[in-house]
């Protein structure tokens, strides 16, 4: 049997504040929340957010870094896709709310959540209008 992927299922980004981490990608970068899951203790151990429509469109799950901080802390980047005809609006979006803005290329913009992960806001392979 060969397994073969049928697309994008979920990022899993562990982070020191799970509810600061979530508010940076509901907030700023405009994700819906799907799901909490709390621990036994009633703790908050992670967020779950919808990254588009429909259930094949993926999600982010923030979790909260294993006891005793082992574990990864974020991911080398985390890629969202953004409308071209939105890039300038997204600049500006990002600008008013004080992200600084790491880099960017012709499809790309990068920017970096509170504890730091690289975040790609991406049109990639269309061209933003002129």
């Amino acid at each position: 049997m060969t397994i073969q992927s049928l697309g994008f299922h979920h990022l899993a980004l562990q982070a020191r504040d799970v509810e600061r981490v979530s508010a940076f990608y509901r907030e700023v970068l405009g994700l819906t929340e799907a799901r909490r899951f709390h621990r036994d203790d009633g703790s908050l151990r992670s967020v779950w957010l919808s990254l588009g429509a429909g259930e094949q469109a993926g999600f982010l799950a923030v979790e909260h870094l294993a006891e005793g901080g082992q574990g990864t802390l974020g991911l080398s980047m985390i890629a969202l896709r953004i409308d071209p005809a939105s890039r300038a609006g997204v600049l500006a979006e990002l600008a008013r709310r004080g992200v600084k803005l790491e880099k960017q290329t012709g499809w790309t913009l990068y920017v970096r959540d509170p504890e730091g992960t690289l975040v790609g806001l991406s049109h990639h392979p269309f061209d933003a209008p002129p």
